[in-house]
C-alpha cells in the first residue's frame, strides 16, 4: 500500500489513548513496510535499561523515554493551506504526482 504521509507533515491522531487523541506531531520517521510512523512528542513509551558494558564501554542504568511507532490509520494529514485534518488524493500530470487535500484542493507537496 502506498502511504500518502511523509517525514516532516503534520498530523492529528484520531483514535488511540484518549490522553493523546485530538494531539497534533510533526512526522519524525515513517515505516511503510509495517504500515507505521512515528510522530515527535506523541506516543511516548518508557524503557527501563540494565547496566550492560560491551566493548570496555558501559551503557548507564535508568529510564528512557523514546516515541513509539503508531498505526497510520491512527493519525490524519493536517492541510498547510486549510489547518483541519483531511484525507489525501493524488493527481498526476507531467510534473509527476502531487498530493492534494480532498476538503480544499490545496497542493500538499
Amino acid at each position: 500500500m502506498k502511504v500518502k504521509i511523509r517525514k516532516g507533515d503534520t498530523v492529528e491522531i484520531i483514535s488511540g489513548k484518549i490522553e493523546e487523541k485530538g494531539k497534533r506531531g510533526e512526522v519524525i520517521k515513517v515505516l511503510p513496510n509495517e504500515t507505521r510512523l512515528v510522530v515527535q512528542g506523541l506516543n511516548i513509551h518508557t524503557k527501563h535499561q540494565k547496566a550492560v558494558q560491551t566493548q570496555g564501554r558501559t551503557i548507564n542504568p535508568g529510564r528512557l523515554k523514546f516515541e513509539a511507532p503508531l498505526d497510520i490509520s491512527n493519525v490524519m494529514l493536517i492541510c498547510p493551506k486549510c489547518g483541519q485534518p483531511t484525507r489525501v488524493s493524488v493527481q498526476r500530470n507531467e510534473d509527476g504526482a502531487h498530493r492534494v487535500c480532498k476538503q480544499c484542493q490545496a497542493l500538499i507537496d
